[in-house]
């Protein structure tokens, strides 16, 4: 268990927290707290490519990955999980779906998808869409 000291409301308070039992165990080194992008590292997909920065064994779920989409095309279609999740677009165009209507934006857009909500986001550009997920999946 582990104490965190924060400040709430303008008072100081103790909160505890249960540590996952494999992430206690983990020792972080800068070796494995970096990860800088390596082309070879990728995973191919249908529509482009994903680059896993953080995984959701490094620590307690939490991710963060960027995909890939080419022009014109999108990962998946619209779909809802309980997981919520961020996008955070890189660069190119992204015609983002949630709950029944669609924007478009460009480069350093935030885009929130809260828990069980249908979402999607697809490449509305004429060049590759790049964009970080950063989610936190469920233990299993």
């Amino acid at each position: 268990m582990s104490l965190f000291i924060c400040w709430v409301a303008g008072s100081m308070q103790t909160i505890s927290a249960q540590e996952n039992s494999n992430d206690s165990n983990k020792k972080f080194t800068i070796e494995n707290c970096v990860n800088q992008f390596s082309i070879d590292k990728t995973i191919e997909t249908k529509v482009g490519y994903q680059y896993w920065f953080a995984d959701k064994d490094f620590l307690d779920g939490r991710t963060l990955k960027m995909s890939v989409v080419a022009p014109h095309k999108s990962t998946h279609a619209p779909h809802k999980h309980i997981e919520d999740e961020f996008f955070f677009v890189l660069e190119g165009t992204a015609e983002f779906y949630l709950d029944g209507k669609t924007t478009v934006v460009g480069p350093h857009s935030s885009l929130y998808c809260p828990s069980m909500v249908m979402h999607g986001i697809s490449n509305a550009g004429d060049i590759e869409l790049k964009y970080l997920v950063i989610k936190k999946y469920q233990k299993d």
